[in-house]
């Protein structure tokens, strides 16, 4: 007896270790349908986390408080990146190894995305990078899909926005010098031309740097008539903060990754007045955005920011393809393309295109009054 026990638990346990094949994936009655996330939970981006995890956690409610996808809860395996295109790598060979991850969402920067696509391409697993808005980043391959906006409408919108709306003519642009940054930069100085500005000073600084005293004298010596932030909230808020202690009153326009109530926090007075771009805003009168506003705050009292918002969307999104095709790795590739009107807090409704991004996205145009985001009045820059 002792013998066939052990013989059978060695069985087991041998039956237990065998892989699963991306199409047996999530199969396994009872089991819960994962998702893997690889995302910035510490390090300088780690606010872009922790706000995702609100609007995944958000979702998540919602989908298995009404009994989950056919019965079957959907969770997600989170694995901290730090947004370093070195560990994306590592986790991406982690989760398509693993054959109870259906989809991945991530990474937050178009950079540590695309460095671990080839990885998702290969193994048919895919990579929903729901905040790249790099524009080649769905020209990896088939596998990877988007409801981000992409720096080819975005940083139109900005330059607009700076130089149409608000009427600045002569910009000084702080980019962070990241391949987002720089891909950013090229397109808002396209658009800037066009539309008959000029930059006349240009600062890329790296993520870490903390002191902008010099680069602020560079573009006091150029006499903009405004400045333009394509950073990140975390050091749009420092820029903002060491040029107005040098006593230097240019209107402010920042880039949509500097929407968030952190940078409210993290700025304090010297973030009010700035212009902002963004894809979301919680006082749209929209029903969808309300109804999502009123269950964010009950849940976390505060107010969603953008990126929880994508996150919640992208939930919905990769759940909707999971319902219509199963949980299975090729049937939610499949599923993503059949999707139409898609209930989408960001957008209304959503449905792809044939690169596996938006159909029309629109931002929002938006300034800091009073310590909060309202929307633009439509008055020219002062």
């Amino acid at each position: 007896m002792l013998a066939l026990m052990t013989l059978l638990a060695l069985i087991l346990t041998a039956c237990g270790n065998t892989p699963l094949t991306p199409g047996q994936a999530g199969t396994i009655s009872g089991e819960p349908i994962l998702i893997g996330v690889s995302g910035p939970l510490t390090g300088p981006n780690a606010q872009y986390g922790a706000q995702w995890k609100q609007g995944f956690d958000l979702a998540l409610d919602e989908i298995n408080g009404r009994g989950g996808i056919n019965g079957r809860t959907l969770q997600y395996q989170f694995e901290d990146s730090q947004s370093d295109p070195k560990q994306s790598v590592v986790i991406a060979q982690k989760f398509v190894a693993d054959p109870h991850i259906v989809a991945e969402l991530g990474d937050f920067s178009s950079t540590a995305s695309m460095a671990a696509s080839p990885i998702y391409q290969r193994a048919g697993l895919v990579q929903f990078g729901f905040t790249n808005s790099h524009r080649d980043f769905t020209k990896g391959g088939d596998y990877m899909w988007s409801n981000a906006i992409t720096q080819k409408d975005a940083a139109p919108s900005l330059a607009d926005y700076a130089v149409k709306d608000l009427g600045l003519k002569r910009l000084a642009v702080f980019n962070l010098n990241t391949d987002w940054g720089r891909t950013t930069l090229d397109l808002f100085a396209q658009r800037v031309k066009e539309n008959g500005a000029e930059i006349v000073a240009n600062q890329a600084y790296l993520a870490d740097e903390k002191d902008f005293v010099s680069a602020l004298t560079t573009v006091k010596n150029a006499n903009p008539d405004g400045v333009v932030l394509i950073s990140y909230y975390n050091d749009a808020a420092l820029i903002a903060q060491q040029l107005r202690a040098q006593g230097l009153t240019y209107p402010i326009v920042a880039d949509a990754a500097s929407y968030s109530p952190e940078f409210i926090k993290l700025g304090g007075t010297a973030v009010e007045g700035i212009y902002i771009t963004s894809l979301f805003f919680p006082t749209d009168i929209r029903p969808e955005v309300q109804s999502f506003v009123k269950t964010f705050q009950a849940k976390y009292q505060e107010e969603p920011g953008l990126f929880a918002a994508i996150a919640y969307d992208a939930i919905k999104i990769v759940a909707a393809a999971i319902e219509k095709g199963g949980p299975d790795r090729k049937a939610i590739h499949d599923a993503l393309g059949q999707l139409k009107d898609v209930p989408s807090v960001i957008y209304g409704k959503l449905t792809f295109n044939d690169q596996r991004r938006v159909s029309n996205p629109s931002q929002t145009r938006i300034v800091i009054k009073n310590g909060q985001f309202i929307i633009w009045d439509g008055k020219p820059a002062k």
